[in-house]
């Protein structure tokens, strides 16, 4: 059963998604969300892969829509699950997210509809947050990739 304005509610597979640890001057981009189901966690930018188009595309549009930054993906930095359960533990969300060490190349952050707030931050600044469960590890695994 969906939510008739949103596919993804109640899903009956789980969804793919891609975000990017982006990195820039020691750096890396966090955002903080604006509206359901994650509001008001920080986390990366990205979301779910469109039909016909590679993971590194989806990265790359993604990032644009929601932060208007240029990014190169540079090497998966890992993965999450994410399975959201209602009060009846049925299955509300669950995506599949790949997400990508990658490279600054141009712009600022400009906040979307999705976003409330941008930020560059040093990895150790993310331990004062609110964040979506284990951005700390994959953002030490993306500086980490973007190393080698």
């Amino acid at each position: 059963m969906s939510a008739p304005d949103d596919p993804r509610a109640y899903p009956g597979r789980p969804y793919l998604a891609v975000s990017a640890a982006i990195v820039r001057d020691g750096k890396v981009l966090v955002v903080r969300r604006a509206r359901q189901p994650a509001q008001g966690i920080y986390t990366l930018p990205g979301g779910a892969v469109e039909t016909g188009e590679t993971l590194t595309q989806a990265v790359m549009r993604e990032v644009r829509e929601e932060t208007a930054l240029t990014i190169e993906p540079v090497a998966l930095a890992g993965h999450r699950e994410v399975i959201v359960r209602d009060g009846d533990n049925r299955v509300s969300r669950h995506f599949v997210v790949l997400c990508f060490a990658s490279r600054w190349i141009a712009g600022e952050p400009v906040l979307s509809e999705e976003l409330s707030e941008a930020n560059w931050l040093h990895p150790h600044e993310l331990a004062g947050l609110k964040t979506t469960e284990g951005l700390a590890e994959i953002v030490a695994a993306a500086f980490e990739r973007l190393r080698s």
